[in-house]
């Protein structure tokens, strides 16, 4: 990441249009020797003011969900309680003012030139958006004249206060920050920051203990999501690359991979993460990009299903979203994983509980088998075809000789003076 400068300079360059895609900007200045922390997403420091305007269309990451279907059995996370790392959750919006919507899971943050003294401000507080915008995602109410709704809408969110534009925040706060919400009983987690190492072992300083808090994650059977990065290069990042970990990539309106999604064998699923509106603090709505805003798509979903199916393990959820994801090929790939998750599917697929994603079985063009024919002599329309056309032919080439025949004999004719032979 870049400075807070260069970081508003690129978001503004993205919301005059997005005719040459999202910057991928740098890593911070400040980052330790072999570290590569990337808190929030490319434009997520936006350049929407707060509050900004309700926005009464529907978004199209939401147009192409049918909501009714999705809540038809009135699965809409009641009763599930989301973490939100990032950098607070701001409730004073309409659609997350819903009281005891969003939980105080404190501040971590601390002001690193000034002695690490923590930064004014609780959890509720987000100076940035993004942490708003994530959680709205996630579960905003719904709203008259909003186009805008949660994906879990009636789900409750732990805002845990862990980083900002700037860069506060690291691994270890990242680390207690996981265990935060273990302590309070979150049933998943949603984590849209990433850090790698730089040198070529791929390692950095706190990997082992980022490691062990989500497999503790795990163990407390919590569903943790993170975003795979904004680089839009090949290679892992964490936690998303944990095994426990569900890695979310950007997909774009045509389901295919944003430019800037970060991409490998780490990916589970895509998910939108362009032009993706959501609620800013105060109130109202604003379009950010990234893969900051797949990852809770993803969370949205995990909710439902852990609000529908109460007894399943993290794991059996993970795999539920990525075996009914929309795929282009038969297993996944590195770009976007098993597929671009299908929130619907997801929730609708009566299928028993999987621990493993699996590929898709061939297409099968009849369930009786093939069986071979004798050769026949018979014409095709194709020789049909054939035939007629060379019959056409053949006449016009006659009609063309008896034409040409005829006027030399006419002309001959007239030479003699009319004469007959």
């Amino acid at each position: 990441m870049s400075s807070r400068s260069y970081r508003r300079g690129a978001a503004a360059l993205a919301a005059l249009g997005v005719l040459a895609g999202p910057a991928v900007a740098p890593a911070y200045a400040a980052d330790p020797p072999g570290v590569h922390w990337s808190p929030l997403g490319i434009t997520s420091a936006g350049d929407c003011t707060f509050p900004s305007q309700d926005v009464a269309a529907t978004p199209w990451a939401l147009q192409r969900v049918l909501l009714d279907q999705l809540w038809q059995n009135g699965v809409t996370g009641k009763g599930v309680l989301v973490a939100v790392i990032d950098t607070g959750v701001d409730n004073r919006n309409p659609q997350l003012s819903t009281p005891g919507k969003v939980q105080d899971g404190g501040s971590l943050l601390v002001d690193k030139s000034n002695g690490n003294q923590p930064v004014p401000g609780g959890s509720m507080t987000d100076t940035v958006g993004h942490g708003t915008k994530v959680a709205g995602i996630i579960a905003a109410t719904k709203r008259d004249g909003v186009g805008f709704v949660g994906l879990a809408p009636d789900a409750d969110i732990l805002s845990i206060r862990q980083n900002d534009d700037t860069g506060d925040g690291d691994v270890n706060t990242l680390i207690t920050a996981i265990g935060i919400a273990v302590q309070h009983h979150a049933q998943v987690i949603n984590i849209s920051q990433d850090v790698r190492g730089t040198d070529p072992s791929g390692s950095f300083a706190g990997i082992d203990q980022l490691r062990q808090a989500v497999q503790a994650a795990e163990a407390a059977n919590v569903v943790v999501v993170a975003s795979s990065g904004n680089d839009g290069n090949d290679g892992p990042t964490y936690p998303a690359a944990f095994p426990t970990v569900l890695a979310v990539g950007a997909s774009d309106r045509n389901n295919e991979r944003a430019s800037f999604s970060q991409y490998g064998s780490f990916v589970g699923v895509a998910a939108p993460g362009v032009d993706m509106l959501s609620t800013v603090p105060v109130g109202g709505q604003c379009v950010d990009n990234g893969t900051s805003f797949s990852a809770p798509y993803v969370a949205g979903v995990a909710a439902l299903l852990r609000g529908e199916h109460p007894t399943w393990t993290a794991q059996q959820i993970r795999t539920r979203i990525e075996q009914t994801a929309q795929r282009t090929e038969r297993g996944r790939n590195d770009y976007i994983g098993w597929g671009v998750v299908d929130p619907v599917k997801a929730v609708t697929d009566t299928a028993p509980p999987a621990d493993q994603p699996v590929p898709d079985a061939p297409v099968q063009l009849a369930n009786a088998p093939i069986l071979p024919q004798p050769l026949g002599l018979g014409e095709t329309q194709a020789d049909r075809n054939r035939r007629t056309a060379t019959y056409v032919l053949a006449c016009a080439a006659l009609l063309v000789a008896l034409i040409g025949g005829g006027s030399v004999v006419l002309r001959d004719f007239r030479r003699r003076g009319g004469r007959p032979i």
